[in-house]
């Protein structure tokens, strides 16, 4: 299957990378710091959300600003060798213009770029929690991306493995291709399926890029 696009707006932790055990790891220290049970922090999605959202779902609102700057000093301390690349990244992002492709993620800043640092990523554009209003699965963190990028989301390309991030990329009117990575393919909605971007090449043509996916 052949797409032919303007920009590539990857989500990080799931998509590029991993570092779900530095996660849950984190979180599960957070959790326990906070008097969070085992079943209140089981009953919570973690994954593709921004953290003052999750935190919400756990705790009273006045304790949310507290537990949102902890959470972040948690994950940052863990990111040497709790990030590892996922297969298929380096090769599709080399392929890549710069100028073609942004990280859009529901990690703060701090963390987002600690994450990829840690990797080797060199992301030209990068949309954190901190650019944003309203995280996934509203889609304004991917109508941003494109806005800061000049292109028109139709002709953009949002890779996901969270149904979130997938809710939030049709919003925005984009074509999705989601990632078998941490769910399911059934649980997957979006225009592709692949198991991961090993699935996934691109090459630049005039004005754009064209991208072959298998699967």
């Amino acid at each position: 299957m052949k797409i032919h696009a303007k920009a590539l707006l990857f989500d990080n932790d799931g998509t590029l990378i991993s570092s779900m055990e530095s996660v849950y790891r984190c979180w599960r220290r957070l959790a326990q710091e906070y008097g969070i049970t085992v079943e209140e922090f089981e009953r919570v999605e973690l994954h593709g959300r921004p953290a003052a959202e999750i935190i919400a779902d756990m705790l009273p609102a006045e304790r949310v600003a507290e537990a949102v700057a902890r959470i972040e000093e948690l994950e940052v301390s863990d990111v040497a060798g709790g990030v590892v690349l996922l297969p298929g990244t380096r090769e599709l992002l080399a392929s890549l213009p710069p100028e073609r492709w942004a990280v859009v993620t529901s990690a703060g800043r701090r963390l987002a770029e600690a994450r990829l640092a840690e990797v080797g990523i060199d992301a030209a554009m990068l949309i954190a929690a901190d650019d944003i209003t309203r995280g996934k699965p509203d889609p304004e963190p991917f109508l941003l991306a494109a806005a800061k990028l000049g292109v028109d989301p139709a002709r953009c390309v949002v890779f996901e493995d969270a149904p979130a991030g997938l809710t939030a990329g049709r919003a925005a009117g984009m074509t999705t291709v989601a990632l078998a990575t941490t769910h399911t393919a059934g649980e997957l909605f979006a225009d592709v399926v692949v198991k991961d971007l090993s699935d996934v090449s691109a090459q630049s043509t005039e004005g754009g890029v064209e991208i072959v996916v298998e699967g």
